[in-house]
């Protein structure tokens, strides 16, 4: 999953998904930041979903899918590459989590279930297998130091974010299977349009604020905030205009 794909192909299925997970969230009272900062995992998450729309993203990840854990640690035994071994808990990981959260099913037929490993299982190789992935994108990602916080943060609350997803399952996901490409289509416009409407208007208030703060105390730190929140509300809306009156 590249979470530097361009934009404007992701934002219609994004943000529905975004959309989607936002608001299971908070049915479930499993609100973003509340234990610690995690809006990062839900970008990630619903990047993640996005993907799975993507043949093409399946179909190349099957290289780096193992059905068992001994599979996945056979392979690595015998790899001292940790690009590769970070792929491979990294993808193992994502389609663990998406076949309990979203599918309600690890990787098996309803009719193997009884003899296969039970749910919590499943959920302890998740956590190991995002543990040891963020172990390993430390060294990949020193730079981008964002990648290792969520797989990190995915490892520790792994069966928290089930729980969202499963929440997002019945009450969301559902439903567009039930619907035309046609009207899931409308649909995503529809949320789309909503969303970035909600986040115009945060950004306004927080562009309210932050001037006033500039207003009581002009420093550089407030003033470049200013022009962060401006250049924001831009990307929503081209035609806002705001300057910083001469003091």
């Amino acid at each position: 999953m590249d979470l530097k794909e361009n934009s404007r192909e992701l934002q219609p299925t994004y943000y529905f998904m975004i959309n989607c997970l936002l608001y299971s969230r908070m049915e479930t009272g499993l609100v973003s930041n509340q234990d610690y900062y995690d809006e990062d995992v839900n970008v990630y998450l619903a990047h993640l979903l996005h993907s799975f729309i993507n043949p093409e993203y399946v179909e190349q990840s099957k290289k780096f899918l193992s059905k068992y854990d001994t599979d996945v640690f056979r392979r690595l035994s015998n790899s001292t590459d940790s690009r590769l071994k970070y792929l491979i808990y990294k993808t193992n990981a994502d389609f663990l989590l998406v076949s309990i959260g979203i599918f309600d099913n690890p990787m098996v037929p309803a009719a193997n279930r009884r003899s296969q490993p039970s749910e919590e299982a499943y959920v302890g190789r998740g956590k190991t297998y995002y543990h040891f992935a963020y172990s390993y994108s430390q060294q990949m990602h020193r730079k981008n130091v964002g990648v290792s916080d969520v797989l990190e943060k995915l490892s520790m609350g792994f069966e928290k974010y089930i729980r969202i997803l499963s929440h997002m399952r019945g009450e969301y996901l559902d439903l567009v299977k039930r619907l035309s490409d046609g009207e899931v289509y409308h649909l995503e416009r529809s949320v789309n349009e909503h969303q970035q409407q909600e986040l115009l208007r945060v950004k306004q208030d927080e562009l309210l604020e932050l001037y006033s703060a500039w207003r009581s105390e002009p420093t550089k730190e407030a003033e470049e905030s200013l022009q962060r929140v401006v250049s924001e509300i831009r990307q929503i809306n081209p035609s806002f205009k705001f300057e910083l009156p001469k003091r």
